[in-house]
């Protein structure tokens, strides 16, 4: 069974694109086939995976305005060990393009579609606002997972999303879920981080991760040499916690399995 997750939160700088890197890097270290979709026009997804973004032949760009199927817009993340469906400036076109058109927002479910028995995860990172692109990455998904930095405003984010998130659940995407929160660039020394933590976790239980993904001075540089920080600094403690958070994601994929298969007659 495949998981499709989309990494989102319409709030910038909270960690979306790096979660999605990591995380990526972190499933495919357990021998899971991962597919990392970059859905910013930034791309920096796909630089920070060891691909360059100015000179790849085709982009997740192509593959939501049906000029490519979407096999050939996939690419391999030789040194982050996992494949991307690329994305660059060209991405930002989409959005227009996609306005006019009837069933705009089913367009990268349907592509996915075509591809996704070949992997056990893929991930979609989402640019930093609910527009089309985002809409498009929370209709493909099974679940939600939101990153977000353990402070004031983040809450006031967080609400947005979630009303997002109802609203596609009620009109067309009822099993999409929250995957989890996951608290990023956490400092257990700042008294507001312990404060906006503890209020997460009465509001969500046990949709709050257990792993934490502290501030750390490898995850911040790994991109600029086009990997995850797994690649980068494997004893980082940026890197051990996105392998904690693998664990965790990958026990609570095996529990939803289990709940899926039919009492024995």
């Amino acid at each position: 069974m495949t998981r499709i997750l989309a990494i989102a939160n319409q709030k910038g700088g909270v960690g979306k694109t790096t979660t999605s890197v990591n995380l990526a890097a972190s499933l495919a270290a357990t021998k899971r086939k991962v597919l990392l979709i970059d859905l910013d026009p930034q791309g920096n997804a796909t630089m920070g995976s060891g691909v360059d973004k100015n000179a790849v032949d085709h982009t997740v760009y192509e593959v939501l305005t049906k000029k490519c199927q979407p096999a050939t817009a996939i690419v391999d993340a030789e040194i982050a060990g996992y494949q991307v469906m690329p994305a660059n400036g060209d991405l930002t076109a989409a959005e227009v393009e996609l306005l006019s058109e009837i069933g705009r927002e089913y367009r990268l479910k349907k592509a996915l579609g075509e591809v996704s028995k070949a992997y056990d995860f893929i991930l979609i990172d989402c640019p930093p606002s609910l527009n089309m692109l985002t809409l498009n990455a929370l209709v493909a998904a099974d679940g939600v997972l939101i990153p977000m930095q353990c402070e004031y405003y983040a809450l006031e984010g967080l609400a947005a999303l979630m009303n997002t998130v109802e609203q596609i659940q009620e009109t067309v995407n009822p099993n999409l879920e929250i995957e989890g929160l996951l608290r990023t660039m956490y400092d257990p020394r700042n008294s507001l981080t312990q404060d906006v933590s503890r209020q997460i976790s009465e509001y969500f239980g046990d949709k709050v991760y257990r792993s934490v993904i502290p501030r750390n001075v490898r995850l911040a540089e790994a991109p600029s040499y086009g990997m995850p920080a797994l690649k980068y600094d494997k004893t980082s403690r940026g890197a051990i916690a996105y392998l904690a958070l693998a664990g965790e994601m990958i026990r609570r994929t095996e529990d939803i399995k289990k709940k899926n298969i039919p009492e024995p007659v």
